[in-house]
């Protein structure tokens, strides 16, 4: 994966507020788009300590595992921070702080796009980089949440040390794109959410047909469709595209990584046989099968999970 080198990165998108970053100068995110405030992604995946969890269609609030005496009061670091290190595509094919931004600059710019065409107005969300525990408008959150989207507050949660566990105790291979497909996934359900799909899914219940379950799909379908599109996505700043290579084996290690969090998979590491009644995310084949339609088909209207 290769981003321009002379491409401007916007940082304004993202909202640094780990111990020792800084506020990376976005937006506020707006509010309440859902009516309930639980967190959607649970993360993708989580760490082991929340597989248990995951397995259960719980998420970490819920179970009592985030927040509990522990100072979650902001923090925003030092004057400078992402603003003065993530400037240029340059800097995002070295540091990974800033490849993060980058595709988050993609993203959005691809989903800005797709709403256009559709007559519609795509609103953008703030990535939060976050290392220690933290109030969102879903909740409590701390690192062990993993990758998360909170609908109230209309923002991705991403701890950075989440992406080495994801290989050491998941077995995802990694790599930028590995890293790209769980950033792109969150921002499906955004979308989801700025289209009402995630207030009508919203019935609490787990298993292979759940609606828990198509949407994660859908999240997966929509990654797919900016994987197909992110060489060809536009950079506002610069009137080119900010990625300017995806190669067969980006994709490889983006189908991996789903894989990797499928809820089989996670079932047979942490308790050793796959009880499909519990499914909340859908299962390894499932989710390569629908982030690879939204791939090979790059049409919005493929990603129907719930039809």
């Amino acid at each position: 994966m290769q981003f321009d080198d002379n491409a401007e990165l916007d940082t304004s998108q993202v909202q640094d507020q780990r111990g020792g970053g800084s506020p990376g100068g976005g937006s506020s995110g707006g509010g309440g788009g859902a009516p309930s405030g639980k967190m959607i992604g649970g993360g993708i995946v989580g760490l082991i300590v929340l597989v248990i969890g995951l397995v259960l269609g719980i998420s970490p609030n819920q179970m009592g595992l985030t927040g509990n005496s522990t100072d979650t009061s902001p923090r925003t670091g030092t004057a400078g921070g992402l603003a003065q290190s993530c400037a240029t595509g340059r800097d995002a094919n070295t540091q990974e702080q800033c490849r993060i931004v980058a595709v988050v600059n993609s993203v959005q710019a691809y989903w800005t796009n797709e709403f256009r065409q559709r007559g519609g107005t795509y609103q953008a969300a703030p990535t939060v980089f976050f290392d220690r525990p933290l109030r969102t408008g879903c909740g409590n959150a701390d690192p062990r949440t993993g990758p998360f989207y909170c609908p109230v507050d209309r923002k991705v949660y991403i701890d950075l040390n989440f992406f080495t566990p994801l290989q050491t105790q998941f077995g995802a291979e990694g790599g930028p794109f590995a890293e790209s497909y769980v950033v792109a996934h969150e921002y499906g359900h955004h979308v989801q959410n700025l289209m009402g799909t995630l207030r009508a899914a919203q019935d609490g219940r787990t298993g292979v047909t759940s609606k828990s379950v198509r949407v994660e799909l859908q999240a997966d379908c929509y990654a797919g469709l900016w994987s197909k599109n992110a060489t060809m996505t536009i950079n506002p700043a610069t009137g080119s595209p900010l990625i300017t290579a995806v190669t067969p084996d980006d994709i490889a290690r983006g189908l991996d990584a789903a894989a990797a969090v499928g809820d089989d998979a996670i079932q047979s590491r942490a308790q050793g046989r796959v009880t499909p009644d519990n499914w909340t995310h859908g299962s390894s084949f499932q989710r390569q099968q629908w982030f690879t339609t939204g791939l090979q088909t790059g049409d919005m209207a493929r990603c129907d999970t719930f039809g």
